[in-house]
């Protein structure tokens, strides 16, 4: 579907956030630092490091606002598939990725939040690249990123397809925003290059101090 044809979406539904908020806090036991760090109002970005087939909904469940996250189109099929959907969540042709992006600025326009994981894929979460569309949302969204570090939801030895056991501990930190505006005189692709870093920057030192803080380490597989 292109980015015309595909509908716009709906405000997140209350159903969506309370599976998030019992995956966190009922079926997990997740630990959340610095949630005031989320503006309560307009277009906001939050940007986590991703290990786990889980971080999705747990990031759903953590943040004091409801949160349209980019899930890869291979998850909607089937039974998750209509949850996904339901849940007004965004498919992103990871081959491509141009109608989410463009579904994503509209939610930002309207003033509304979304997820990205920058990294594209799961793995070891150290947040060491990051593509571009973050900044690209960010810049053209007037949106600010806020990183999210995601801590315990995979362990060394466990499949990016594992989900953790009943009452794991699970640890969140949610850092300052970083703002990525062109500077006088610096052109848009300027500021999406320098913005790209700057926000794989702020999100690797935040997950790098969380496991110091916390002292759970990132997978090493």
């Amino acid at each position: 579907m292109s980015a015309p044809d595909r509908p716009a979406l709906r405000e997140v539904p209350g159903w969506a956030r309370a599976i998030g908020k019992v995956l966190a806090h009922g079926v997990w036991d997740a630990r959340v630092v610095g949630a005031e760090h989320v503006p309560p109002t307009g277009p906001v970005l939050l940007a986590a490091n991703h290990t786990s087939v889980v971080d999705g909904p747990l990031l759903e469940g953590i943040t004091p606002r409801a949160v349209h996250i980019l899930v890869k189109e291979e998850m909607f099929t089937g039974p998750i598939g209509m949850v996904l959907r339901g849940a007004q969540q965004i498919p992103v042709d990871r081959g491509g990725g141009r109608a989410a992006l463009t579904t994503a600025l509209g939610v930002l326009q309207s003033g509304g939040a979304v997820g990205v994981f920058p990294e594209g894929n799961r793995g070891r979460g150290d947040a060491s690249s990051s593509r571009a569309g973050i900044a690209w949302l960010a810049v053209n969204g007037h949106a600010p990123v806020v990183p999210v570090a995601i801590l315990g939801t995979r362990r060394t030895g466990e499949s990016v397809g594992h989900v953790p056991g009943l009452r794991r501990r699970l640890h969140v930190e949610i850092g300052a925003p970083v703002h990525v505006t062109p500077e006088p005189g610096q052109s848009r692709r300027a500021a999406i290059v320098a913005g790209t870093e700057a926000v794989r920057e702020a999100l690797s030192a935040l997950v790098a101090a969380a496991s110091a803080r916390t002292g759970v380490a990132l997978p090493t597989d």
